[in-house]
């Protein structure tokens, strides 16, 4: 018989906050259970308009059967005329899972959106503290 040590609720929600902002997510616990982080990667602004891209994700703990419900999702705001961008993306998927590197470089700014990263670096959290990993797709 193996016994797997497994963290406690507030411990995994702890470093899965440490692992938001070690990717430069704002990370926040609207409950006891819950962890939610933002991460704007590309923000290109000029006279006539702007862009970002921001990356969110959320993780639900359920501690009566030690599983962690992880959602993920990027959104693209534009206003006005967006500046020029030169843009580089790289997409690979297997099964549900998506994973994409996009670069832009424009004349306001710019940035790199690495989308997936986020559910790499937690499922990867989550499995070492010994709790299951479920990756929803709504």
């Amino acid at each position: 018989m193996v016994i797997v040590n497994t963290f406690s609720p507030a411990e995994l929600l702890q470093r899965l906050s440490l692992v938001a902002s070690s990717h430069g997510g704002t990370p926040s616990m609207p409950d006891d259970h819950t962890v939610k982080s933002t991460l704007t990667a590309i923000k290109a602004k000029w006279l006539l308009g702007g862009r970002t891209v921001t990356s969110t994700f959320t993780c639900v703990l359920d501690p009566s059967t030690h599983e962690a419900h992880f959602r993920e999702s990027a959104f693209e705001n534009s206003w006005g005329l967006p500046p020029p961008t030169f843009t580089v993306q790289t997409t690979s998927q297997y099964g549900s899972r998506v994973k994409e590197t996009r670069v832009q470089k424009s004349v306001g700014g710019g940035g790199t959106l690495d989308f997936g990263a986020f559910r790499e670096s937690v499922e990867r959290t989550v499995k070492d503290a010994g709790w299951e990993f479920l990756y929803e797709v709504l």
